[in-house]
This record gives structure tokens, sequence and C-alpha cells, in this order.
């Protein structure tokens, strides 16, 4: 057999399973896509009912009686942005350190590998850690804190990621030029390389936002819940997390509907804040092409 017949033959064998592959790559995603779409549908056919003005603007509601989200909706909003306020800072700076500091040293590597396993770490083991650390330490007093807290520890590890890969994208060059320059280092980070990373760093904590708007596990353990208005940090508040678990397994009708509606806003919210991190990456990207 001469060479070109072997040649043609590999030729037409790679073909083939090149052909499978991307059959069966395509027949996996839309084997997933369909059931996304199954659950989308699913949420919207039992979640529209429940959007009305009431949803947004009474209190959870005893079983059987009519009401809304309002105090769930509050809750979870003072609740995520206290996580970001906490967590954003910190991971910015520790992102900071490891790009600019830490490449050069032993600890940089340490600390990209604990933040790897706090990234992946569930959800419920952090709130139980706050549980031990805050909740128990106060006499078993949940509260709104406590809750941010735990979101706080899931916001850190993300924003830690974003901020360390987007500095260290930006080129060696600007840095160069601008320390060439007689500038100190803090200002470099802050004017040059912060401006460089800003729109990476913005869609990290969007993400992040995006992330534990929807995390149950830690808030049972720390935020606890409650039925009726409270604006005091210090005390159990309600979200909407913890009021979908609570409702979508209870036996009334009225709750139930109250969780799909909920379950619809927080994809929606989770939606919104996904495009938003999107637009603002193509923004950047296109400004910088």
């Amino acid at each position: 057999m001469d060479a070109h017949a072997v040649a043609d033959r590999l030729y037409r064998r790679r073909k083939l399973l090149n052909g499978f592959a991307l059959v069966m790559s395509c027949v996996a995603a839309v084997f997933g896509l369909c059931f996304l779409a199954w659950i989308l549908w699913t949420l919207i056919a039992k979640g529209i009912s429940g959007i009305d003005w009431a949803l947004f603007t009474q209190m959870t509601p005893p079983p059987m009686e009519e009401g809304g989200l309002l105090n769930a909706f509050f809750g979870s909003a003072v609740m995520c942005a206290l996580a970001i306020l906490i967590g954003t800072p910190l991971g910015i700076a520790a992102g900071t350190w490891l790009a600019e500091y830490g490449n050069a040293r032993k600890a940089g590597n340490v600390v990209r590998f604990v933040n790897d396993i706090l990234l992946s770490a569930p959800s419920i083991v952090l709130g139980l850690f706050v549980y031990t650390l805050l909740v128990m330490q106060t006499g078993g007093n949940f509260s709104a804190l406590a809750g941010a807290i735990a979101l706080a520890f899931i916001v850190l590890p993300v924003v830690v990621r974003t901020t360390d890969e987007m500095l260290r994208l930006v080129p060696a060059q600007m840095r160069e030029a601008a320390l060439s320059l007689g500038v100190p280092q803090w200002k470099v980070i802050v004017q040059v390389l912060y401006r460089s990373a800003s729109a990476g760093i913005v869609t990290g904590v969007l993400l992040a936002l995006a992330r534990i708007s929807g995390e149950t596990a830690p808030l049972l353990f720390t935020a606890f819940g409650n039925q009726y208005w409270n604006a005091n940090i210090l005390q159990p508040m309600a979200s909407v997390p913890v009021v979908m678990n609570q409702f979508a397994g209870s036996p009334y009708e009225s709750w139930q509907t109250l969780a799909w509606a909920g379950a619809l806003v927080l994809t929606l919210f989770v939606l919104l804040v996904s495009l938003a991190a999107r637009a603002i990456l193509l923004r950047n990207r296109v400004a910088n092409d």
C-alpha cells in the first residue's frame, strides 16, 4: 500500500471521527438546552400568576391569606448590599496584592490555592462557620449582619480571582512607563492599573452579586427569617431565597404561588445582572479595539 493510500485512509478516518464528535457535541448541547427551556417554561408558567402589585407592596402573609414579599425583597437587598460592601474592598485588596506583589513569592501561590478552595466551598459550610463564629457566640441571636457576612465569604473569592486575573492582563509596559516617570507604585495601581482593569473588576462584582442573590443555605443559619418588616440588621430578617424554601414546601396554595413568583423575580434579577456584566465587558472590548 503506497503512502498516498495510507494518508487518504487516515484522512477519511479523522474526518469521520470529527463528524461523529461534532454531532454528539450538538446533541449534548441541545439536550441541555431542552432541560433549561423546560425549567424556564415551568418557572414562567407557575410564577407569572403571582406577579402583581401586591407582591411588591405587602408583607409575607400567614397561611391561607393573601400577601406579598415586600419584607423579603427588602431583606435580600440589604444583605446582598452589605455583603458586596464587605467583600468587594477586601477582594480587590487581596487580588491587587496577588497580582502586583505575590507573583514572585510562594505566599502568592498559597493564597491562590486557598482562594480556589474557598471559591468551591459549599455555601452551607460557610453558613455553618458564620453561625458558629457569630450566632452561637451571641447567644443564638440570628441577624441580617450575620447573613451578610456569610454572603461576603462567597463574594470574596470571586472578587479576588477576578481582580487578580484582570490586573495581570494589564501590559507590563504600562507599569514600566508610569514608574519611569517617578510615579509611586500605589499611584500606578490606583490611577493606571485600576482604570485599565475596571471593567473586568466590576464584572466580577456583578457576577458575585448574581451568585449570592439566590443563596439559601447560609441564610438559614444566620439571618434565619422574619415574617414581619424589620430594618434592624442586628435582628432576624426575611430574604427571598429563605421564603421560597419555606413557602414552596408548604401545603398552602397561596404560599406556593408566592414562592414561584419570588423565584421568577429572582431569576429575572440574575438575568439582568448577568446581561449588565456582559454589556460592560463588550463595551470595554469595543473601546479597546
